[in-house]
């Protein structure tokens, strides 16, 4: 699904996955190898000052366009065609059910009839779009519809910061919706899980968290968490004197002193990991399930050392941490050591890429 016109013209034309976050601008652009398998040409990561997005919102419109500017020009593409994604809190989702062979304009109207009803703005105030899922399973002479909208405002923020960093969009998807083509992507394939597996996805942000419990094509389970790796910046900055910034920094570089592994990362890892444990009792309380097959961790908190074998500890099931780019081929642009440190904060990026090759 979409919030802008679909891609046009060839079948796969040149198409870059953009995520924006509230740390950074990560940028994909994914090829395809005569064989088949998916080829990641370009990767990058351009970071934002604390501020500049706030709860999904740009607050810093020129500063954000010239982070993506900077992470375009990075990565060497000559693409501009680009997927980007809103935040699933700024769009409302409903799945409805229609007639089956319906014309796409009857399919319009009727869609405008049933935004009415789950849509708390003036339809003129809104960008809608819908898809069509597939049969209704209950009712073989209907379709499964999904319809998405978000405030008018909200998307063209988006589409003027793609065009003030010199880039064309083309698609604009749901956060949420990406992540799950890419997750859907590793578990059929070099995963290797059954079509029916229960797959506890953590996306672990700066600020927040999220858990989305995944069953194949379908979203069980969704809920945000209040804990991210910001935390840990914060107890770095009050521990050692630094700025949130360079703390940040020091972070990520790993240039701290050398009691830090003892005296914060552990606690903190442990800590996340008894909150992730948290997170998926509320569901096993507040659904049928009781376990799953495995914890899945993205986002970029997610590579904290030991974080997946703690817990695996905390839950007792399966750990581990998400590549989104596992069994595709490396091209000679992607610098091999911001793959293996970036890569699980490359999932919505890579999810929004792979709309390339989605008919």
């Amino acid at each position: 699904m979409g919030l802008l016109d679909r891609i046009l013209g060839q079948r796969h034309p040149p198409l870059l996955g953009l995520d924006i976050s509230s740390t950074g601008a990560k940028l994909v652009e994914l090829g395809r190898a005569p064989n088949g398998d998916y080829v990641l040409e370009r990767m990058a990561l351009e970071p934002f000052e604390k501020g500049w997005i706030v709860e999904g919102q740009i607050e810093k419109f020129d500063e954000v366009a010239d982070a993506v500017r900077r992470a375009v020009s990075r990565s060497g593409t000559k693409t501009r065609r680009v997927a980007m994604a809103m935040p699933a809190a700024a769009v409302i989702t409903k799945r409805i059910t229609l007639p089956a062979g319906l014309r796409e304009e009857e399919m319009e109207v009727q869609v405008e009839s049933e935004a009415h009803q789950y849509i708390p703005f003036p339809l003129d105030e809104v960008s809608l779009d819908f898809c069509v899922i597939g049969p209704n399973a209950a009712s073989p002479a209907d379709v499964d519809v999904l319809i998405a909208a978000s405030r008018r405002d909200r998307v063209q923020d988006r589409q003027g910061l793609a065009e003030a960093a010199g880039l064309t969009p083309v698609i604009l998807d749901v956060e949420s919706h990406a992540a799950r083509l890419a997750m859907k992507r590793l578990s059929e394939g070099s995963l290797g899980f059954e079509p029916d597996a229960l797959l506890a996805l953590f996306e672990i942000g700066a600020d927040n968290a999220s858990l989305k419990v995944l069953r194949g094509d379908d979203m069980v389970y969704d809920r945000d968490q209040s804990f991210g790796g910001a935390q840990l910046t914060q107890l770095i900055s009050r521990q050692y004197g630094f700025s949130f910034d360079e703390a940040e920094q020091k972070k990520i570089s790993g240039d701290l002193p050398e009691d830090y592994q003892t005296t914060l990362l552990m606690p903190f890892v442990e800590s996340m990991a008894h909150e992730i444990g948290r997170a998926l009792q509320y569901f096993f309380t507040s659904t049928p399930h009781h376990q799953v097959n495995c914890v899945m961790l993205a986002g970029g908190a997610s590579s904290l050392a030991q974080l997946d074998e703690k817990v695996a500890e905390v839950t007792g099931f399966p750990a581990r941490v998400v590549n989104p780019f596992e069994g595709m081929v490396i091209g000679s642009g992607v610098r091999e050591a911001r793959l293996r440190r970036d890569a699980p904060s490359f999932l919505t990026a890579c999810g929004l890429a792979l709309r390339r090759f989605v008919k």
